[in-house]
């Protein structure tokens, strides 16, 4: 019974990783969407467009949180792990966007499918409806990914929890305790 307890708390911690992971995720790209959101609302009320869709932003970022984590749990992206971070940073960052881009599609595709949209009308909700903006919410979403693969390279290199340690915890404390010494 005590490993049947064990391997219960073990799988409710991970959960609880997970969910963690989800929620820093989920708000990571709700800002980094808002950003654009807010852009892009700023440039058509400027021509008289009224556009805010906040509330399908948070859906959207949590979807792509969740697609991120699908994408982790695959190990995408984890090449080049004995080279200098740039590489396996950026590596991270373009598999994940592939990873994005092809979950996104299907998503797509599956709700254009319950709602009758034709194929390339699902398609246009991917990227946009003109190849050139496709191109460019293609390198946003790559820039918006780097940040994230840094850390994600770096905790793997550090350990997450040195990683969060040294963003969140005042390292003048510990430093005090160590020269006391």
């Amino acid at each position: 019974m005590g490993e049947h307890a064990s391997s219960k708390t073990a799988l409710r911690e991970k959960a609880v990783e997970e969910f963690k992971a989800f929620v820093v995720l989920s708000i990571y790209l709700y800002i980094c969407l808002g950003a654009v959101l807010l852009f892009k609302s700023a440039v058509l009320q400027g021509v008289g467009i009224t556009f805010t869709i906040w509330g399908v932003a948070a859906i959207k970022a949590m979807v792509l949180a969740k697609f991120m984590l699908i994408g982790r749990m695959l190990h995408v992206g984890q090449r080049y792990r004995d080279k200098p971070l740039i590489w396996p940073t950026l590596h991270h960052a373009l598999m994940s966007l592939i990873v994005l881009l092809i979950l996104t599609t299907i998503e797509e595709i599956i709700v254009g499918f319950i709602h009758s949209r034709a194929l390339g009308d699902s398609l246009n909700h991917v990227v946009g409806p003109i190849f050139f903006q496709g191109i460019a919410v293609c390198f946003i979403m790559f820039l918006i990914l780097v940040p994230y693969s840094a850390f994600t390279c770096l905790g793997d290199v550090l350990g997450e929890r040195e990683l969060f340690r040294l963003f969140f915890v005042d390292r003048r404390a510990k430093l005090s305790v160590g020269s006391s010494a």
